[in-house]
């Protein structure tokens, strides 16, 4: 299940898809498409049938983010945080084999893109919430279970 969770970087980034889409992007595209039906047959005219694809495809991703940011809960740091690990924190961890990941916990609408983040909602995250550094976190995957050393924790303030 999706959390509603949201850092206050990842909510301002969301607004300004949206923004871009909505005020410049569907703009655009809408006089492309109005354009393109005037010149004629639109089932053989290729500018008419991409952009209003294209149209689609902004108005849904609109209608998504419009939605994802009606339900966000941005979460704030809290000097209370510190010392533990919890939403938005970076955490660096070790496997027995001493492979080293560093990341940072976010809402999963912020983790495309993005190789240093993951999702609350991970495995990795769950197993990790509420431990400070030095302690151990057993991580069950569909693969197996890991064992993961917290070495450092830090909150973006």
């Amino acid at each position: 299940m999706k959390t509603n969770l949201i850092t206050k970087e990842g909510f301002e980034s969301l607004q300004k898809e949206l923004n871009q889409l909505w005020k410049i992007e569907r703009p655009e595209t809408t006089k492309k498409v109005t354009w393109a039906a005037s010149l004629g047959d639109r089932s053989e005219n290729a500018d008419y049938q991409y952009n209003k694809k294209r149209l689609r495809e902004i108005d849904r991703r609109v209608r998504y983010l419009r939605r994802r940011i009606e339900q966000a809960k941005v979460i704030n740091y809290s000097p209370e945080q510190e010392g533990r690990v919890y939403f938005g924190a970076w955490v660096e961890v070790e496997n027995e084999q001493e492979e080293v990941m560093r990341f940072r916990i976010v809402g999963a609408d912020e983790i495309y893109g993005r190789k240093d983040y993951i999702s609350i909602d991970s495995p990795m995250a769950r197993a990790l919430l509420k431990k400070q550094v030095d302690d151990d976190a057993i991580v069950k995957t569909p693969t197996g279970e890991t064992l993961w050393l917290i070495n450092k924790i830090e909150y973006s303030k």
